[in-house]
């Protein structure tokens, strides 16, 4: 309650004081009484999530500690390459998924769809973004598929589809917080293609650009290719960029050597009215868990080098439109395969996390 300041005048201002107390202190215990009351019964409509049910899922349970990891510091091997347990019947294709044995049915949860690079694995992915050692603390749901080629086509979509509509109807669409789509390269590529399709425009909340293109193009550097193939020149014009038409809240994240520079402005944040942005800075003590370790003879730096511990520069456009989150991640010396370390990773966590979402849970009203 607001405390009642007086001013005492004459001789009655000890009575007044007293008069005034004891209605305080009167209206308080009604009002603690009152609020008791409301607490009990909003506890008993409520049920504890001691007493409602583990939510465990068709495609596969959850794991504590999540299957097939690599220790950071050491080398993965064939490992990374690993196709994972949870089964989508509607392919018959494996995948990835992670989420926390804590989770009960209808707790709210944080969808994420994480996809690989070319020539990459599911696996590879969850480790270059691993955003699985983090399923506990903010109740996340990470989807990791497989691409059988190693390469995203159109031909890939139904399974992407399948697998989060499974998901949406397992966990219900009312308690799905927000849902993401992540991507490393040509999954972020991926992704961007898909995210104002009719499936996914009226699900997804966020894209996060994992070295995957930012939204208001980052121009790449003309050192950008991998040790052993064919260097290729790149153009020295790109057709104009063709923004998004749908809303959603964006992230990127790149290598500081796998582009010119970082543009100060973003045609993203003008949309949703954002302020300039606000330069902050992460520090990793440890190294990301992997990397290309197949170029590493004759290495490029642009490309990556070995998993490393470094400097992050993080710009966040504060106060967009409906709370929208507009951010870019500069990894300090670093390339584009070189997998993010601890702290960066959670960074990103809490930034894709304290977006708006609600776009899968206002659908099924």
């Amino acid at each position: 309650m607001t405390p009642i300041k007086t001013l005492a005048f004459l001789a009655t201002a000890s009575c007044a004081m007293a008069l005034l107390a004891a209605c305080a202190t009167e209206t308080s215990t009604q009002e603690a009484d009152a609020e008791t009351t409301e607490s009990q019964q909003v506890a008993a409509s409520e049920p504890a999530a001691e007493t409602r049910e583990q939510l465990v899922l068709s495609a596969a349970p959850c794991n504590e500690p999540p299957v097939d990891r690599c220790v950071r510091g050491e080398e993965c091997g064939t490992l990374v390459a690993a196709q994972g347990p949870a089964v989508n019947p509607a392919t018959d294709r494996n995948y990835y998924l992670d989420y926390s044995c804590d989770l009960k049915k209808g707790d709210k949860v944080n969808l994420v769809l994480n996809l690989h690079g070319a020539g990459s694995y599911g696996n590879w992915q969850r480790h270059y973004f691993p955003i699985a050692d983090h399923v506990d603390d903010y109740n996340l749901v990470v989807a990791t598929p497989n691409s059988p080629t190693q390469f995203w086509t159109e031909g890939d979509d139904e399974h992407f589809k399948t697998i989060i509509s499974s998901l949406i109807e397992e966990i219900g669409a009312e308690n799905i917080a927000s849902f993401w789509m992540a991507g490393h390269s040509q999954g972020g590529i991926t992704s961007r293609r898909l995210i104002c399709t009719p499936f996914f425009e009226d699900k997804v909340d966020g894209f996060l650009s994992l070295s995957g293109g930012r939204v208001s193009r980052a121009p790449l550097s003309p050192d950008f290719y991998r040790p052993g193939m064919a260097r290729r020149t790149l153009p020295a014009t790109f057709p104009e960029e063709v923004i998004p038409q749908c809303d959603f809240s964006h992230i990127y994240t790149t290598g500081e050597l796998e582009i010119t520079e970082l543009p100060e402005t973003s045609v993203w944040a003008d949309k949703y009215d954002c302020d300039a942005r606000i330069e902050s800075a992460v520090s990793d003590s440890d190294p990301g868990y992997v990397y290309d370790n197949s170029s590493q003879t004759d290495p490029n730096p642009v490309w990556g080098l070995e998993a490393r511990p470094g400097d992050a520069e993080v710009f966040v456009y504060p106060n967009c439109k409906g709370d929208r989150v507009v951010a870019d991640v500069v990894r300090l010396d670093k390339g584009h395969t070189e997998g993010l370390e601890p702290k960066v990773t959670e960074t990103i966590v809490k930034l894709m996390i304290s977006a708006p979402g609600g776009k899968i849970a206002s659908g099924a009203e």
